[in-house]
């Protein structure tokens, strides 16, 4: 066996078609993508170079920095709650059922399979209004209020979309980062405990310093995903009401595939690859700095 890997040609010939189909399927359309972002029109009238001057449209465009904003603020808040919930269930596993944690970790995982717009048409109902009013305002009309629409404002909007991200998703990082609780020596807790330190103390000063790797893993992948939230908030209401809760996803396959504007759709797909890249570098190097004073 040594004497295979040990070999340079075996390497290249076992990674080769991997890495093939990696420069095919990831590379060339980055590159491909990057260089439309140059250039104007699309594959009926052609392709004018315009240099940056999508860019310079980009940062003058309202529609565009309004997109821009709303998958930042939904990016943020969607990350802080499903971190915070996954890891206070992960908390849950680790130190209160413990062994008979298996079902509840099965039962809150299970949104995470379901299709995305499956549950966005679920949230639909269950907060829909008229004849076909679904359970939300039926529970509201008992106590006496009236029924909400909740998709003809941003903030309902906005505020149901993320309650749907909780539901689906807090089970997936409550599993990641349960994963990294358990690499915790139980003799550093059973220490801790003997010198004190018990509940909000224990989870503060031992726990979470422990499990930091995980937890800014979980954070990168966890804003990284929503920053790019397409269907859900699509499925739900559109983007509406008009487009105030539309992201800078579907404004660019707005741009890309309605429009046929080629050009300045790969143009906001590069500002959406760079913002990625940004948060992540930042947060990377914030871990370093904090691991290092």
């Amino acid at each position: 066996m040594k004497r295979v890997f040990g070999d340079r040609k075996t390497i290249i010939i076992l990674l080769a078609p991997t890495l093939i189909l990696y420069v095919l399927l990831k590379l060339v359309p980055v590159a491909w993508s990057l260089g439309l972002s140059f250039f104007e029109g699309n594959t009926l009238r052609g392709f004018t170079f315009v240099g940056f001057e999508n860019f310079a449209t980009f940062v003058s465009d309202p529609a565009a920095i309004q997109s821009l904003w709303v998958s930042i603020i939904f990016a943020v808040l969607a990350t802080v709650g499903q971190i915070v919930l996954g890891y206070l269930l992960a908390l849950l596993y680790v130190f209160v059922l413990r062994k008979g944690s298996a079902f509840v970790r099965t039962a809150v995982f299970f949104p995470m399979v379901l299709p995305t717009v499956a549950v966005a048409l679920l949230f639909r109902s269950f907060i829909s209004v008229g004849d076909n009013q679904g359970p939300v305002n039926d529970i509201i009309n008992f106590f006496g209020g009236q029924s909400v629409e909740f998709l003809a404002s941003t903030v309902g909007t906005m505020g149901v979309a993320l309650v749907m991200t909780y539901w689906s998703s807090m089970g997936f990082y409550a599993v990641l980062l349960y994963t990294g609780l358990l690499d915790i020596p139980d003799e550093i807790i059973e220490s801790a405990r003997l010198d004190g330190a018990s509940g909000l103390k224990l989870v503060r000063h031992i726990v979470i310093p422990l499990s930091l790797p995980i937890l800014i893993s979980s954070i990168i992948f966890s804003f990284n995903s929503t920053l790019k939230v397409f269907d859900s908030l699509l499925a739900l209401n559109g983007g509406g009401p008009g487009t105030s809760t539309a992201p800078l996803t579907l404004y660019m396959y707005r741009t890309a595939f309605e429009y046929a504007e080629y050009g300045y759709g790969s143009t906001i797909a590069l500002v959406l690859t760079l913002l990625c890249l940004v948060f992540t570098l930042a947060i990377f190097r914030t871990s370093s700095q904090k691991a290092e004073s």
